[in-house]
């Protein structure tokens, strides 16, 4: 069946590039200096009515037009305009590669009517696309910035907390978010200290976060996206930077193989190393703190090499290493590492109206936890990675098709709550396929779209059909909506009552599952969702530096596979009178995600940014028996940021962020007993021997706990620039009213366990 929509596809590809016997233009747009590519600019074919707008690549196209010669027109705020005649040949789409000159007294009201462009074409539904320097507008944490720290403030975004801490978006699990560097998936983004994320802020082009109602080309999750891109290595000459503070040291280098000279080939490399050594500077800068809270270790390296061809053609070659370890002595130590390897390429076919994206990674990730109980929890997943896409146009309309095929292999152990081993391992392919048409009018966009996933594994295949829209009711008001079907197989489980919850296990598919659900037959291994948000924008005031925005947003998890809790005998004869929930290692769930959030921003670009958000959050669960809300069911999340310039140079810069969150749900304790295990059936002597701490628990997360709130802030100062190098020294307070937030409850010890203090640090930076 699926080899069948793949065919679909591709016929309806290949009907559409062939649609018209018109010729046209296609290229990228590129800064004459740098060589970056120039998003939004405006290209127009003098004289008639066709134009076009390049994209977040700097990619553009401009179809349909008849056999002559034309004039085009090429402009962007910030740059120089440019004109040229270009003759174009009946049923012929030539390359050609446009350069401009930058225009310094403009630039930087550019970045505003960029925005606004890009407003007015895309869709964004549950979608924040995010800049390097937005990362840059709130306090950095340790004096670095990262971007974990920026999409805690996002709409729908729940933070678990500073230490071991995880991103829940808009109700979905952390396995339920699909995260990618280059186009290759990253099974653990975050650092064990919840400040940081393996993604270093310097390197990075974009990133597009997408809450809810993703499109077609995105599949594999159920509830979100975040698509990281990292920028190419500067192409003119060697430059680099170095920061340091008490927490962290980096160091980058970054420079041409070939230089760039426009209309010609050219190539460059980046490479970044950075360190936490929290786990000893404590020890000599927070005492106070108690450095055995503070037992973080990660080390990074990330390296790229990029080959650009002269007529835009391009190759990426990356890889990383990412490495945690944690030690809370006589509690919980874990250590996990990450590496990968990976292609992407980029083909514009002469003579045609597709540009073509492929990539080919493989990864691997492993972890390790050790609890004081002595029942290690270990998985491990890796695997290849590869899938080819192709973009055309009609006018203005865009369509886009590809396939991907995943192949993996996972490995996981974990003892439940009591005591009973689980273990999986699994090797898992996935094939899939998709199709999107999108629509562009003057007022109106819409964007249809189908994906087919096969998941080889399992023998089931999902259709998911997902369609995304807006209407501009007027120059400043904007309504949009989207709705969808999304389906994954991987899934992670961990235990509800952990004490310290770091450990994130992977696995897919599982076979020893309950047959029965609700009252129906279990048909599917898969997890499966529905989605559906709407919402609207609005400018506020005549140069539209402020805008408002309101979404709401429902999901709906029809099938959601958890670990077994309760599972308390192995899954035989033995036991074959007793009911699936005490003997199967995994269980059936269903649940729904809901709610809605409201976002305010200024940004005049040169001196003042504010962001204010509030989200409103509802998660249930339910297992057929038990309901219960899961451990990120935050109802209340608001965050408020304010960056501002004090000086027209630029040379000193303060902001803050505050945030308050209402109590997360937690599973109480009612008691403490001897436990035995009965390993030695009916000989074991319960009457004589010693058996080992057992815990009572309450209702599954029956409890909440305390609100949580925190206020950061950093302060600037740039150093003049001195030939060519510029440096900086940023001083930042973490948690500046010492808020005693909790982490967990040691439920052994009867302890409170609080996160993170106050915590000042200041970080000296040079850049060349």
């Amino acid at each position: 069946m699926f080899l069948r929509y793949k065919l679909l596809f591709f016929l309806l590809a290949l009907s559409f590039s062939t649609f018209a016997q018109d010729g046209g233009l296609k290229g990228f747009i590129r800064d004459e200096v740098s060589g970056v590519e120039v998003d939004y600019a405006t290209i127009l074919a003098k004289g008639t009515e066709r134009s076009s707008n390049s994209n977040t690549e700097g990619y553009y196209i401009i179809n349909e037009l008849k056999a002559g010669t034309y004039t085009f027109i090429v402009s962007s705020f910030g740059y120089i305009n440019d004109t040229f005649k270009f003759t174009i040949k009946a049923g012929e789409i030539s390359v050609k590669n446009i350069y401009l000159k930058p225009d310094v007294k403009t630039f930087e009201d550019s970045k505003i009517t960029a925005v606004k462009k890009r407003k007015k074409e895309d869709i964004e539904i549950g979608n924040t696309k995010i800049k390097p320097a937005h990362v840059f507008k709130i306090p950095t944490v340790g004096g670095t910035p990262d971007l974990v720290q920026y999409l805690q403030i996002l709409p729908g975004v729940v933070f678990s907390g500073d230490q071991g801490g995880q991103l829940y978006i808009r109700g979905g699990s952390p396995v339920m978010n699909k995260i990618m560097l280059d186009g290759m998936t990253i099974y653990n983004p975050f650092h064990s200290i919840g400040l940081f994320s393996i993604f270093d802020a310097d390197l990075m082009k974009s990133a597009d976060v997408y809450s809810a109602g993703f499109g077609a080309e995105f599949g594999g999750r159920v509830s979100a996206i975040v698509d990281v891109k990292t920028r190419d290595g500067n192409r003119n000459r060697l430059a680099g930077n170095f920061s340091a503070s008490p927490f962290v040291g980096k160091i980058s280098l970054e420079g041409p193989l070939k230089k760039f000279i426009p209309g010609r080939g050219n190539s460059s490399f980046i490479f970044s190393l950075r360190n936490s050594y929290l786990d000893r500077s404590s020890k000599l800068f927070y005492q106070y703190a108690n450095p055995e809270n503070l037992p973080y270790n990660f080390n990074d390296v990330y390296g790229k090499v990029t080959f650009n061809s002269s007529n835009g053609s391009n190759i990426r070659l990356f890889g990383f290493n990412f490495r945690d370890n944690v030690n809370f002595t006589g509690s919980t130590s874990y250590a996990w590492k990450q590496s990968g390897l990976g292609a992407r390429f980029t083909l514009i076919p002469e003579g045609k109206q597709s540009k073509i994206d492929g990539f080919v990674t493989y990864s691997d990730y492993n972890i390790e936890q050790k609890e004081v109980d002595l029942r290690p929890r270990s998985s491990s997943i890796s695997g290849l990675n590869m899938g080819v896409n192709a973009q055309a146009y009609n006018k203005k309309d865009e369509i886009k098709y590809g396939f991907e095929i995943n192949g993996f292999s996972t490995l996981f152990n974990i003892f439940n709550s009591n005591s009973r081993y689980i273990t999986q391992e699994q090797f898992t392919t996935e094939i899939s396929g998709f199709a999107l048409y999108k629509w562009v009018r003057k007022r109106f966009a819409l964007e249809t779209g189908m994906r087919v996933q096969y998941y080889a594994s399992l023998g089931n295949t999902s259709l998911e059909p997902r369609v995304n829209g807006k209407y501009l009711i007027n120059s400043r008001l904007t309504v949009k909506g989207g709705v969808g079907k999304y389906s994954q197989n991987l899934l992670s489980a961990f235990s509800d009552r952990d004490v310290v919850n770091l450990f994130y296990g992977f696995l897919s598919g599982p076979d020893n599952l309950q047959k029965n659900f609700d009252g129906a037959p279990v048909t599917t291994r898969l997890q499966l969702a529905r989605h559906a948000v709407l919402g609207m924008d609005y400018d506020i005031g005549r140069k539209k530096y402020a805008e408002i925005g309101i979404e709401g947003f429902y999901k709906s998890f029809d099938q959601i596979t958890n670990i077994n809790r309760d599972k308390l005998f192995d899954d035989d004869g033995d036991y074959s009178v007793f009911d699936e929930s005490l003997k199967k290692d995994f269980i059936i769930e269903k649940g729904n995600a809901y709610g809605g959030d409201i976002r305010f921003k200024f940004d005049n670009t040169k001196r003042l940014f504010i962001w204010a958000v509030y989200s409103l959050t509802f998660v249930t669960r339910t297992d057929g028996v038990n309901s219960y809300n899961p451990h990120w069911d935050r109802r209340h999340n608001a965050n408020f940021v304010i960056d501002y310039v004090f000086d027209k140079k630029n040379r000193l810069s303060a902001n803050l962020r505050w945030n308050f969150g209402s109590g997360f749900p937690f599973t109480q304790t009612q008691g403490f007993y001897e436990k035995f295990d009965f390993q030695n059936g009916p000989s074991t002597n319960f009457l004589q021997g010693n058996g080992t701490l057992g815990i009572l628990y309450g209702d599954v997360n029956g409890g909440r706990l305390p609100t949580y709130h925190r206020l950061d802030a950093s302060v600037r100062y740039n150093f003049k620039e001195k030939k060519g190098s510029k440096s900086w020294l940023v001083l930042s307070v973490t948690n500046i009213y010492n808020r005693a937030n909790i982490f967990y409850f040691d439920r052994v010890n009867y302890k409170r366990v609080n996160q993170l203090p106050i915590m000042p640090s200041i970080s000296y930076n040079l850049s060349f």
